[in-house]
């Protein structure tokens, strides 16, 4: 158990099959505590796969998952959150036709009881939404405005402020850069830096290496189901991790790109 103290996730030997098709393949992963991880590959890669696992929508057909020092096998994506993974998804994380507030507490809804009744607190809901979103940056009139107003990079910080909120000890974000202003890049990415400064990991999926530069501590690159290498960003250029994803040129160690290539 000591050794996996520095270790927040770990996945090993993760492999898994639509049918014929081997999306994953014998894949070792992990994120230490306090860390940024830049998941990258291109289209087909396993990336969503390998997260899907994480999350438990997907169930791997061979492997295994520490999660906290725990070893876990994660049935369904209520479990993974219980455990304290939260994952952003790029278009579904609110709900449009939601005020902002009923958004913040989505699913999780605090009540009161008045008799042998219980009802939404809504004083509450109203209260601690306007406190996160205060705390993101986000300035909107009231928490009762409905999300579809809200620009994309303001949708982004609302739904990270909102895991942190709920104590995500692994916060997931997939592809959280896609379609925003350069501004609303600046501003989720700075967002991405404070969750890691307060103890949260994050996984940051992306088949943009620009994307994540900024952020990432580390990069692990995935090509057609395999893991590719790993990169510690140190003084590493995007470009050449972006050659690497590009080509498909094995890793073979760790590589430490403070060291010229």
């Amino acid at each position: 158990m000591a050794q996996n103290q520095d270790f927040l996730v770990k996945m090993k030997n993760i492999s898994k099959s639509f049918g014929a098709v081997k999306a994953l393949k014998n894949v070792d992963f992990h994120v230490k505590r306090n860390e940024i991880v830049g998941l990258l590959g291109d289209n087909g890669a396993g990336k969503s796969t390998l997260i899907k696992i994480l999350c438990g929508v997907l169930q791997p057909d061979e492997g295994e998952i520490f999660f906290d020092g725990e070893r876990l096998d994660i049935k369904s994506p209520r479990e993974a959150r219980n455990k304290g993974i939260e994952t952003v998804h790029q278009d579904l994380s609110l709900v449009d036709t939601m005020q902002i507030d009923r958004n913040m507490f989505l699913g999780k809804e605090p009540t009161k009881k008045i008799g042998p009744f219980r009802f939404l607190d809504k004083k509450r809901m109203r209260q601690e939404s306007s406190r996160v979103v205060g705390d993101v940056g986000i300035k909107v009139r009231d928490p009762d405005e409905f999300v579809a107003i809200l620009s994309g990079g303001e949708r982004q910080a609302i739904s990270i402020g909102r895991s942190v909120y709920f104590d995500a000890k692994l916060l997931i974000l997939d592809e959280p850069l896609r379609a925003l202003s350069v501004k609303e890049q600046k501003n989720v990415l700075q967002h991405v830096k404070d969750v890691r400064d307060g103890g949260t990991s994050v996984i940051f999926i992306s088949h943009n290496v620009y994307h994540a530069h900024e952020v990432t501590d580390r990069y692990v690159i995935l090509n057609n189901g395999f893991k590719q290498g790993e990169i510690l960003k140190g003084d590493c250029p995007p470009e050449t991790v972006s050659e690497y994803v590009a080509t498909g040129e094995e890793v073979d160690e760790v590589l430490d790109c403070s060291i010229e290539l």
